[in-house]
């Protein structure tokens, strides 16, 4: 048996629950986890809610960081490896089973809690930034909530990878300082001016060349008329609504915009694969420098994982919110 959070559904409440239940088994093709560590996602607050899902896992939880400790005779990795990786839900258990082909290898300078903070953000940020948006060197990029988990990684892999130049928004001094840190050139406080006329600003009215929008309806007017002709705008989140009364197909036209949407949890087990492979190949040395990093904001106990959505619903985190799942491993 092992401890792991399940949703306790009531007529009042949907609390989360710490309970006894069964080892996963790990099939061919797949590894069981040991976990030392998961992370908290706005998809864990989703699925709380019954908006989204992890397949047929009544366990809550998309990524881990933990000790390999049954392999199936994969050859990818050895028993007590330490890897970190997307897992099909299964997260917030003290065991947990991966796909085998997208568990990475951790950085041997970086702690479990350090590893935890990295897969789905930096993996979302650089699908984001790289598979889509198509990023070049020296370009500019418009990266939305910039004190975000994705945030924080998008704007050390724009400047790393491509020497870009990043422009960023979020809601306080203290969050867009935080992004001046990590590399960001521009900084935006959107409660206190209006981010289009600050992103023409800061380019000379040309517009950014690719733009990361977490938010949606609310910001469209505003992100279309930040954006440079035949610029590339990912929408990757719905935080400002996702349903637009009129839209002005011909603005997009004669601007040339790439539009794309994507989303990263319900892809399928071989995207999530290649793209983790594609990141660890061009990306986990700059960890293991030390050039870019994970970055967390706060690590709960198991057992006070409501706790740890609460702090997540309430938007005042910068980077990752992890929970301390096992007692072994650092």
């Amino acid at each position: 048996m092992m401890k792991g959070v399940i949703i306790k559904q009531s007529n009042t409440s949907n609390d989360l629950e710490l309970t006894d239940l069964a080892v996963p088994e790990a099939k061919q093709d797949e590894l069981l986890i040991k976990v030392s560590h998961a992370a908290v996602n706005r998809t864990d607050i989703l699925a709380r809610k019954g908006q989204s899902s992890y397949a047929t896992n009544p366990v809550l939880g998309i990524e881990v960081a933990g000790t390999v400790v049954e392999t199936n005779g994969n050859q990818f990795v050895s028993e007590g490896d330490r890897v970190m990786g997307l897992v099909n839900g299964g997260g917030y258990a003290e065991y947990a089973v991966m796909p085998a082909n997208r568990a990475m290898i951790i950085p041997e300078v970086l702690p479990f809690s350090e590893a935890a903070a990295i897969p789905e953000v930096f993996l979302t940020a650089y699908q984001t930034l790289y598979w889509i948006g198509k990023l070049q060197e020296r370009e500019t990029v418009l990266i939305h909530a910039g004190a975000s988990g994705v945030g924080t990684a998008a704007i050390q892999l724009a400047k790393q990878l491509s020497d870009a130049y990043v422009i960023v928004t979020a809601g306080s001094d203290r969050k867009l300082q935080f992004c001046q840190d990590l590399g960001a050139d521009v900084l935006i406080n959107y409660k206190k001016q209006s981010f289009d006329e600050a992103v023409l600003d800061a380019t000379d009215g040309r517009g950014a060349d690719v733009i990361l929008d977490f938010i949606g309806a609310d910001y469209w007017n505003m992100n279309l008329a930040s954006i440079k002709r035949e610029g590339r705008w990912v929408l990757i989140g719905v935080l400002g609504g996702n349903e637009l009364e009129k839209v002005d197909l011909m603005s997009l036209m004669s601007k040339y915009i790439q539009l794309t949407g994507t989303l990263l949890t319900p892809r399928s087990d071989a995207y999530k694969a290649e793209l983790s492979h594609d990141f660890a190949n061009n990306v986990l040395p700059y960890m293991n420098n030390g050039s870019i990093r994970p970055i967390i904001d706060s690590v709960f106990p198991i057992d006070k994982v409501n706790e740890a959505h609460l702090h997540m619903k309430d938007n005042k985190n910068i980077g990752k919110i992890l929970l301390y799942i096992s007692t072994d491993g650092n």
